[in-house]
């Protein structure tokens, strides 16, 4: 399988999975695609996953990886780094939860970032350090950094926006030590992003240094994101009966609905997508107006989602061949502000019992405003968000023992200081890990 950047339309320049995993970002400045996208056997899909979810992600994995790797290889990694639970919740008929929140940093991103750190492990050549760089406005820092934690010959730079981070997602990210080096910015997750872009488009000192990125512009953290919206279809089947569920998705950066979007182009049936952002709104107002016009990102109380040019708009466009009425026939957004997030957190808890963080909350607003009839995606547990949930619900939420372990560690970052040369202060930083 060759790889082509978004920016590529013609197909000119492809490259390896190799390539693509370590590069992150085109030499263009486009995302990378996959040549072709492979078709699923969805009956082999059910078979797998009535056995396990690490059974079917590792048949999905093989349609895209199987020809650039040992398939017993990706096969155990797959059943090593999967070893906890994706279960659906049921609300209502109408209404079920994904929760991806379930793993060692108990949020969705951990699905991508462990798939990705084991991934380069059976990529990685050479004897030097990799340097993994990446971006977070919250829950992305700390799944890689655990994800990457302790993988030999790997160091990892993260890169997150200070005071815009809640207390517990930055005691995951800054309390392991070790190969992870943890990186505080005086501004907002914009500017993360921009710091990191800058590194990948400067040649000069890419040329000198072995450095790749774990946000979701790396094919290999995008790609397995899709393997869990065939797990919750397939239960979701079992359990109603039903042929194409609706498919609403919390978005900040788009690499979870964008990899929803791939698995539904693998064959995944999908009667509709529905984006569900925060105050930062610039894709639901794309799809209203036809004009993507990013801006700075404003804080919210769900800000993982805190992102104002996201982007995974140009997989978004590419996915659909750059035919906006297309995307617009199968995808809707919608958006709410704090005040609106606090409301569906409480809806949620009076009306079913479920507490939910805020960004599941936006799902949920989403699907109330739309009907939708299916599946939400819960992005993170509620414990990471616990003094916001619990002054909404009227009750403290339960600290699940993976969140208890770092809650005590001493924090240790570097400073990025606003004013100061700060591409040239994080190049020094990454050479100096």
């Amino acid at each position: 399988m060759k790889y082509f950047s978004t920016r590529d339309a013609q197909k000119q320049s492809g490259c390896s999975l190799r390539e693509a995993a370590f590069r992150g970002l085109a030499p263009d400045g486009g995302l990378y695609m996959p040549e072709y996208i492979p078709q699923a056997d969805l009956e082999k899909v059910e078979a797998l996953a009535d056995k396990s979810y690490a059974d079917m992600a590792s048949y999905l994995a093989g349609l895209f990886f199987g020809e650039d790797l040992d398939k017993n290889e990706l096969d155990a990694m797959v059943r090593r780094i999967y070893d906890f639970p994706c279960p659906l919740h049921r609300l209502d008929d109408r209404k079920w939860v994904l929760e991806l929140t379930h793993g060692p940093t108990i949020a969705f991103k951990d699905f991508g970032a462990r798939f990705m750190g084991g991934m380069l492990g059976l990529l990685r050549t050479g004897s030097g350090d990799l340097a993994v760089l990446t971006a977070t406005s919250g829950d992305t820092g700390s799944a890689v950094a655990a994800g990457f934690f302790g993988v030999p010959g790997v160091k990892v730079v993260v890169l997150y926006p200070a005071g815009k981070v809640s207390d517990l997602q930055e005691s995951q990210m800054t309390t392991l030590g070790g190969n992870i080096f943890p990186v505080k910015v005086e501004g907002d997750f914009d500017d993360c992003q921009r710091l990191v872009k800058e590194v990948f488009n400067d040649t000069q000192f890419r040329t000198g240094h072995d450095i790749t990125s774990a946000n979701s512009i790396n094919i290999l953290r995008w790609i397995p994101q899709s393997f869990y919206y065939f797990y919750a279809w397939h239960q979701w089947r079992k359990a109603t009966g039903g042929a194409a569920p609706d498919f609403v998705v919390p978005s900040g950066n788009y690499g979870n609905l964008t990899a929803g979007v791939l698995a539904w182009r693998m064959g995944l049936p999908v009667r509709r997508f529905i984006a569900a952002s925060n105050a930062n709104d610039v894709i639901p107002e794309f799809l209203k107006t036809a004009v993507y016009s990013p801006r700075r990102s404003v804080r919210t109380i769900a800000n993982a989602m805190d992102v104002g040019a996201p982007s995974n708009y140009e997989r978004l466009m590419n996915l659909f061949g750059g035919d906006f009425e297309a995307l617009r026939g199968m995808l809707s957004g919608f958006s709410s502000d704090d005040a609106a997030l606090r409301s569906g957190i409480g809806e949620m808890y009076s009306r079913y019992g479920y507490a939910a963080d805020p960004h599941t909350a936006a799902g949920y607003n989403a699907a109330s405003a739309y009907d939708a009839d299916g599946i939400m995606l819960s992005t993170a547990h509620p414990a990471k968000f616990r003094d916001t949930v619990a002054s909404v619900i009227g009750t403290d939420v339960e600290i699940p023992a993976q969140l208890r372990a770092v809650m005590s560690r001493e924090k240790n970052f570097s400073l990025l200081r606003a004013g100061a040369d700060m591409y040239g202060d994080l190049c020094r930083l990454i050479e100096g890990c």
